[in-house]
C-alpha cells in the first residue's frame, strides 16, 4: 500500500506541469527503476494511472499518456508478453486520434514498434493499424518540429521493420507519405523523409506497383530540395550537415528507375547553372542515377550526358599546370576544381555503362579533332597559348579515361588518334595502300612536337593502366593480340628513340619542364608494361635505366629533370617488385642499385651527399628485396665512416657518418619494419656498432663528436628496441664485455657489496671530460641499449650497472639517468611472484640506488662510495639533492638524475613518485633562502650561495618537466616503457593540492618565480579535460603564471606552453562559466601579452586568445573592449605578418561589439 502510494506521488510529480524539469525526471527515473527491478508491474502501473490517461483534463492526459511512452521507451530491453504488447498498442494507435495527447501517443508507439521480437514485438496486425491510423489521424505538416519528428521515425520504423504489414496499403500508403513529406524543411526531418522514400522505392519495385502511380507527384516534392542549400544554424544544436542532407537527398533520387524520366533532365538543366554547387551536385547524382538507373533507360541521355559534361570540363576556370611537385604518374594537367573532378568521375562511369555509344560521341566530337589538329602545331609547351594548353589537357584526361575503361573502348582511341599522333611526330610513313608503317629512317635531330607527345603519353599511361591497373581486369584478360597491342609493338623503339632525345634536348637552356616531363614519363611508363605485353627489348628497358641513373648521377643541378629522373625509378623499381618481373629485377639491380650503393663510398664525387641519401632512400622503398641490399650497403658505408672517424679524426667521414645514421634510422629502418619480422639486420647493426667500438681502443673524433654521437645513439636505440628480448640479451651481453674493457668503470669493484670500496674521487667540479673519449662512447651507446630494452630482457650483473649509472649521473651523464629511468621503469616487482631474468627485483634496485652512500670529504673536496654504514658525514642520492653537498653542479645532477628516475616510476604508478615529488617541494622552497641572504657589496660567499640556491630551485621546477613531459628518447612505448593509463591525470590531481597552498603561502618572490614554473610545466603536460576540471582554480593560478613568467625572457617557452592552456581553456565548452566569471583579469593578463617582445607566437596566441574572448556575453566584456582595441591598434604595426593578421581579426571581432560612434 506504501508502494501504491509512492507510486502515485510519482505520477502526480510528472503530471504537474508546474513541476520542474528536474523533479519530473526523477519521478520517471523511480518509475523505471521499480519496473526494471519487477518491484512494479506494467500492468499495475497502467491500472494505476487510468484516470490519468482517461481524465477530459486534456492537459492531465497528455502528460499521463506522454508519461506511459516515456516509460516503454526506457523499457525497451525489458521483456514483456504478447498480450500486454497488444493491449498497449491498439491504445496509442487509438490515441493518435487525440491531438491534444499527440506527443504521447507518438512516442509510446515507437517504442513499442522499435522493439526486438526476442523480448516482445508488435504484431503485423498491430503494425498495420498503426499505419492506418497515422495515415488517418495525423495531419503531419500542422505538427511542430519534434511531433514531425517522432511521425517519421514511426514511418521509418514501419517501413523498415514490417514492410510486408504496410505493402498491404498499396496507394494509400504512398498517398499518405507523400502529403506528410510535402513542405517539410527541419533538415533533422528530412533526413528522415529522404530516407523513407529510399525505402518506399525498395517497398514497391515494381513499375507497374503504387509507387508508379505517384512516381512523378513524389519526385516533384523531392525536386524543390535539389541542390540542397544549407547552412548550419549558429547556436542551434543541429547535428546535421549539409554533406549529409545531400548524399540522403541522392540516395533518394536513384532509389527507383520510375525516376529516371523526371530526374535526369532536372540534373541536366541543373548543370548550366551558374551556382558551383549545384553544377557539383548534379555531377554526383547524374553518376549515382547513371549506376542504379541502368542503361535502356540511361542509353537516350547519352548524348545529353556527353555534352554537359564537356561543356562543365571545357568551361571550367582554371589554369593549366606541370605537377612536378605531385606524383610522377599525376602528370601534366591542371588544378582541378571540383566540378572538373566529379565530370570525370561520371564520364568514367558513361564509358563503362555506355562504352559504345559515348565512345562513338567522344572520337567523333567536332571540337576534340579540332583541337587535336591545332594543338599539334605547337612544339614547345610554352609555345602552345593558355586557353590552349587547357584545352589539350582536358583533351588528354578524356582520352586516357576513355582508353583505360575497356579493352575495346582503347582499340577505338589507338585506330582514331594513335596513328594521327604518329605522323604529326613524323614517326610513321604511309605505303601505297594508305597503311601507316613505322619511319625506321627518321633522323631524331628536331625537337618534337608537344602536344603530339603529351597525347602519346596519355594514351600509353591508359593502356599501362588497362593491363594492370583497373580493378575488373588482370593481365591474363587483356589479350597481346589486341589492336593496341600491335601498334605499339610496332612503334615502340621509335618512340623510347623520341622520348629519348626529348631528354637529350633538355640539355639545352631552351628546355622547358613540361618537355622534360614528358620525355621521362613516356619512357616510364613503357618500361611498367608487364612481361607478356613488354613493347621493348632487354637492352633497351637497360638503356632508359642507364639513362635515369645518368641524370641521377652527372644532372643534379637540373632540379626539375633529377627529380622526375628519381621518382620514374623509384615508379619502376616498385613496378618490377609488384609483378615479380625476374628478368628485369635482375637488369634494375645491376643498373640502378648497385651504382646507388656505390655512391656512398665515393669521396670527391660530384653528386651531393644528402641527394645520394634522398636517391638511396627513395630506392630502398621500391621493394624489400632492394631495401635489404641498401640497407647492407648503407651498414657498409657507416662503419667504414665510423672507422676513419675513429682512427683519424676524419672532419668529413664525421659529417658523411652522421647524415648516414640519420637516413637510416629515419628512412629505412622504418621500412625494415614495415616490411616483416628482419631483426636479424638490426640485431647484427646494433652488435656490429659494437664491435667497431672493441677494436678501436683509441678515439680520435675530434669535432661535430657529440653530433656524431646523438646520431649513433638513435640509431642504437631505435635497432635494438625493434628486436626481440633474445637477440637483445645478446646486444646488452656484447655491449657489457665492451664495458668491462673501460679503464674509467672500475666494474669489479663495484661487485664488492659487503665491505666498503672507495672509488676513484670524484671532484664537485669534475664533469664528462673525466672520462676519455671511446669511454664516454661506451657509457652513452651502453646507456642508449638499456634504455630501448624490454622488461623481461636480461642485463648482466644489474647491480653493478645501476651503480655505474648512479656514479656517470653524478658526472653529468644524462643518458644515465635516463637508462636508470628505464631500469626502474621496466624491472618486475617483488610482489608479481615470478621468476626475474634480470636476478633483480624493482625494491631491491630502488634500495641500491636511493641508500647508496656517498661520503663528502671536507679535507679532500672528492665524492667517494661506500657500501657500508656508520661513516660520518654520508649522504646518498637525496641528500645530495637537499643540500648536503655545497657544490651546486653536483646538486643540480642529482637532481635531474632523480628526475629521470621518478619519471619512470610515475609511469608505472609506483607509490616511490610521491617521495620524489617532495624532495622536489623542499627544493623549491628552499630557494626562500634567496630573498632573506643579507646583500652585503663583495660578499662572494653570499653570492654563491644565492647562485647554488637559485640553480637548485630551477632544477626542481624543471624535473616537473621531465616527469609530465612526453620523451621521444626513451620510457615510450617505442622502447618498450611501462605506461599506466590516465598516469598524467593522476599527479595532476595529487600535486595541484600542493601548488596551490604553496603559491599561497610563500611571501618570497624567488620561491613563488619558481612556484609558478613548476606549476607551468605540471599544467601545460596535463590533457585538457584534467585541466577542465579544475578550471576555478587554476585559471586564476595561470593567469598569475603568465605576468611572473612573462618577466624573464628564458621562459618564453615555458610561458607560451601555458598560454596554449589557457587558449585550450577559452575555446572548450566545459570552461566557458569560468571564463565568464574571469573575463575582466584574463583580458588584462591577454592585453599584456600582446606586446610581449621575445616570442611572436605568444603575440599571436594572445591575440586569438581575445578573439575567444569576444564570444563571451556581451554584458561581460563591453567595459573592456576599449582596452582590448586599443591593445590590438598596437599589433597591427607588428613586424610579423602573423600577428598582424590576427590583429585584424581581433579588432574586426570586438569593434562589433562597440558603439558606431567610437574611433580609434
Amino acid at each position: 500500500m506504501a508502494q501504491l502510494s509512492q507510486l502515485t506521488q510519482y505520477i502526480e510529480s510528472y503530471v504537474d506541469s508546474s513541476r520542474s524539469s528536474t523533479q519530473q525526471a526523477a519521478s520517471v527515473g523511480a518509475i523505471t527503476y521499480l519496473l526494471k527491478n519487477d518491484m512494479l508491474t506494467l500492468e499495475t502501473l497502467v491500472r494505476e494511472m487510468g484516470m490519468y490517461l482517461t481524465t477530459t483534463d486534456s492537459i492531465i492526459r497528455a502528460r499521463g499518456i506522454l508519461l506511459l511512452g516515456e516509460l516503454l521507451t526506457l523499457l525497451a530491453s525489458k521483456r514483456l508478453d504478447n498480450a500486454t504488447i497488444h493491449s498497449l498498442i491498439s491504445f496509442f494507435a487509438d490515441r493518435l486520434a487525440d491531438w491534444r495527447a499527440l506527443r504521447g501517443a507518438l512516442v509510446g508507439c515507437l517504442a513499442l514498434m522499435k522493439r526486438k521480437s526476442n523480448i516482445g514485438r508488435v504484431t503485423d496486425n498491430d503494425a498495420r493499424a498503426v499505419a492506418q491510423a497515422c495515415l488517418e489521424n495525423i495531419q503531419v505538416q500542422s505538427l511542430g518540429q519534434h511531433d514531425r519528428k517522432l511521425c517519421f521515425e514511426i514511418l521509418e520504423c514501419l517501413l523498415d521493420h514490417y514492410p510486408e504489414s504496410v505493402a498491404s496499403l498499396g496507394d494509400d500508403l504512398v498517398y499518405g507519405i507523400c502529403g506528410a513529406i510535402d513542405g517539410e524543411k527541419d533538415p533533422r526531418c528530412l533526413m528522415l523523409t529522404f530516407h523513407i522514400v529510399e525505402i518506399l522505392a525498395r517497398l514497391f519495385p515494381d513499375p507497374s506497383g503504387p509507387l508508379a502511380s505517384f512516381a512523378g507527384d513524389l519526385f516533384d516534392i523531392l525536386g524543390c530540395y535539389f541542390p540542397i542549400h544549407f547552412t548550419h544554424p549558429q547556436g542551434e544544436d543541429v547535428d546535421v550537415k549539409r554533406d549529409d542532407l545531400s548524399r540522403a537527398l541522392m540516395l533518394a533520387f536513384s532509389s527507383t528507375p520510375l525516376f529516371e524520366p523526371f530526374a535526369i533532365p532536372l540534373l541536366l538543366e541543373k548543370l548550366s547553372s551558374s551556382l558551383p554547387l549545384a553544377k557539383v551536385d548534379s555531377l554526383k547524382y547524374l553518376s549515382n542515377c547513371l549506376l542504379k538507373y541502368g542503361d535502356d533507360r540511361m542509353e537516350k541521355h547519352v548524348e545529353a550526358i556527353w555534352s554537359s559534361v564537356k561543356e562543365a570540363i571545357f568551361c571550367s576556370e582554371q589554369e593549366p599546370m606541370l605537377s612536378l611537385a605531385s606524383e610522377l604518374q599525376e602528370g601534366v594537367g591542371f588544378q582541378e576544381n571540383e566540378i572538373v573532378t566529379e565530370a570525370f568521375i561520371l564520364l568514367q562511369r558513361v564509358i563503362l555503362e555506355n562504352g559504345g555509344l559515348l565512345l562513338s560521341l567522344i572520337v567523333g566530337d567536332k571540337d576534340i579533332n579540332m583541337i587535336v589538329n591545332s594543338v599539334t602545331s605547337f612544339r614547345s609547351y610554352n609555345d602552345i597559348p593558355l586557353q590552349s594548353k587547357h584545352k589539350l589537357c582536358t583533351v588528354g584526361r578524356i582520352l586516357h579515361v576513355s582508353a583505360k575503361a575497356s579493352t575495346t573502348c582503347c582499340n577505338r582511341v589507338f585506330e582514331s588518334f594513335f596513328f594521327r599522333l604518329m605522323d604529326t611526330l613524323g614517326l610513321s610513313v604511309r605505303n601505297s595502300s594508305g597503311d601507316c608503317l613505322p619511319n625506321y629512317d627518321y633522323v631524331f635531330s628536331e625537337r618534337f612536337n608537344f602536344g603530339a607527345l603529351y597525347l602519346c603519353t596519355e594514351i600509353l599511361a591508359a593502356c599501362r593502366d588497362l593491363v594492370v591497373g583497373a580493378e575488373e581486369l588482370t593481365p591474363k584478360s587483356v589479350s597481346t593480340q589486341e589492336s593496341w597491342c600491335c601498334m605499339l609493338h610496332s612503334f615502340s623503339s621509335l618512340l623510347i628513340k623520341a622520348f629519348s632525345s626529348v631528354l637529350d634536348a633538355s640539355m639545352d637552356k631552351d628546355a622547358y619542364e613540361a618537355d622534360i616531363y614528358t620525355g621521362v614519363k613516356g619512357l616510364q611508363i613503357l618500361a611498367n608494361f608487364p612481361g607478356e605485353f613488354f613493347p621493348i627489348s632487354k637492352s633497351i628497358f637497360e638503356n632508359v635505366l642507364l639513362t635515369f641513373t645518368s641524370i641521377i648521377v652527372e644532372d643534379f643541378n637540373k632540379t626539375s629533370l633529377w627529380k622526375l629522373a628519381l621518382k620514374a625509378l623509384v615508379q619502376i623499381g616498385s613496378f618490377v617488385d609488384r609483378f615479380h618481373e625476374s628478368e628485369k629485377a635482375l637488369s634494375y639491380n645491376v643498373i640502378v642499385v648497385e651504382k646507388i650503393v656505390s655512391l656512398m663510398f665515393l669521396d670527391d664525387f660530384g653528386l651531393p651527399f644528402q641527394l645520394r641519401l634522398e636517391v638511396l632512400s627513395d630506392i630502398g622503398s621500391t621493394g624489400l628485396n632492394v631495401m635489404l641490399k641498401i640497407v647492407k650497403g648503407l651498414e657498409d658505408a657507416i662503419f667504414a665512416n665510423l672507422s676513419e672517424v675513429y682512427v683519424h679524426g676524419n672532419l668529413n667521414s664525421t659529417k658523411a657518418a652522421v647524415q648516414l645514421l640519420e637516413c637510416y634510422s629515419n628512412k629505412l629502418l622504418p621500412g625494415i619494419l614495415k616490411a616483416g619480422d628482419f631483426e636479424d639486420i638490426l640485431s647484427r647493426f646494433a652488435v656490429n656498432i659494437w664491435n667497431h667500438i672493441e677494436h678501436s681502443m683509441a678515439f680520435s673524433v675530434g669535432a661535430q663528436e657529440n653530433e656524431l654521437l646523438n646520431a649513433t645513439m638513435t640509431a642504437m636505440k631505435l635497432a635494438v628496441g625493434s628486436c626481440s628480448e633474445g637477440s637483445q640479451g645478446k646486444i646488452i651481453e656484447k655491449a657489457y664485455s665492451v664495458l668491462s674493457s673501460c679503464y674509467s668503470f672500475p666494474l669489479k669493484e663495484f661487485m664488492s657489496i659487503a665491505t666498503a670500496v672507495q672509488l676513484e674521487g670524484l671532484q664537485p667540479t669534475q664533469d664528462l671530460e673525466c672520462f676519455s673519449c671511446r669511454d664516454k662512447w661506451v657509457i652513452t651507446l651502453f646507456a642508449s641499449a638499456i634504455i630501448a630494452i624490454r622488461p623481461r630482457t636480461h642485463i648482466p650483473n644489474i647491480r653493478v650497472v645501476l651503480q655505474l649509472f648512479m656514479m656517470s649521473l653524478l658526472k653529468g651523464h644524462i643518458p644515465s639517468a635516463q637508462a636508470l629511468g628505464s631500469m626502474v621503469n621496466k624491472l618486475c616487482p617483488k610482489s608479481n611472484g615470478v621468476e626475474i631474468s634480470s636476478t633483480c627485483t624493482l625494491e631491491e634496485a630502488l634500495d641500491i640506488i636511493f641508500n647508496t652512500r656517498l661520503w663528502d670529504s671536507h679535507n679532500e673536496g672528492s665524492l667517494k662510495r661506500f657500501s657500508g654504514i656508520g661513516e660520518d658525514n654520508e649522504m646518498g642520492l637525496t641528500n645530495l639533492c637537499l643540500g648536503a653537498s655545497n657544490s651546486k653542479l653536483l646538486r643540480v645532477r642529482a637532481i635531474e638524475g632523480l628526475a629521470w628516475i621518478g619519471k619512470g616510476l610515475l609511469l608505472r604508478g609506483h607509490e616511490k613518485v610521491k617521495d620524489i615529488t617532495m624532495i622536489f617541494f623542499r627544493c623549491l622552497l628552499s630557494s626562500g633562502g634567496i630573498d632573506i641572504l643579507p646583500l652585503s657589496q663583495g660578499s662572494l660567499e653570499n653570492n654563491q650561495e644565492q647562485d647554488v640556491l637559485l640553480s637548485v630551485a630551477q632544477s626542481a621546477a624543471d624535473a616537473f618537466d621531465i616527469l609530465m613531459s612526453d620523451s621521444e628518447i626513451c620510457l615510450n612505448k617505442r622502447f618498450h616503457a611501462n605506461i599506466r593509463p590516465l598516469y598524467k591525470q593522476r599527479f595532476f590531481s595529487s600535486v595541484l593540492p600542493i601548488l596551490v597552498s604553496s603559491i599561497a603561502e610563500s611571501r618570497l618572490s624567488k620561491t613563488r618565480s619558481m612556484l609558478y614554473r613548476a606549476l607551468a610545466h605540471v599544467i601545460s603536460d596535463t590533457p585538457l579535460i584534467a585541466v577542465l576540471s579544475e578550471a576555478k582554480k587554476i585559471i586564476p593560478l595561470i593567469l598569475d603564471g603568465l605576468s611572473v613568467l612573462s618577466m624573464n625572457i628564458l621562459d618564453k617557452d615555458i610561458l607560451y606552453n601555458l598560454l596554449l592552456v589557457l587558449s585550450g581553456i577559452l575555446t572548450d565548452k566545459n570552461g566557458q562559466e569560468t571564463v565568464v566569471d574571469n573575463a575582466h583579469i584574463i583580458i588584462n593578463c591577454l592585453t599584456r601579452l600582446v606586446g610581449y617582445p621575445h616570442k611572436m607566437v605568444v603575440r599571436e596566441t594572445a591575440i586569438q586568445c581575445l578573439v575567444a574572448m569576444s564570444r563571451l556575453p556581451h554584458a561581460r566584456i563591453y567595459p573592456m573592449r576599449t582596452q582590448v582595441l586599443r591593445s590590438v591598434q598596437q599589433a597591427l604595426d607588428d613586424p610579423k605578418r602573423a600577428v598582424r593578421f590576427e590583429a585584424v581579426r581581433c579588432r574586426q571581432a570586438w569593434a562589433s561589439t562597440a558603439s558606431r560612434s567610437l574611433r580609434f
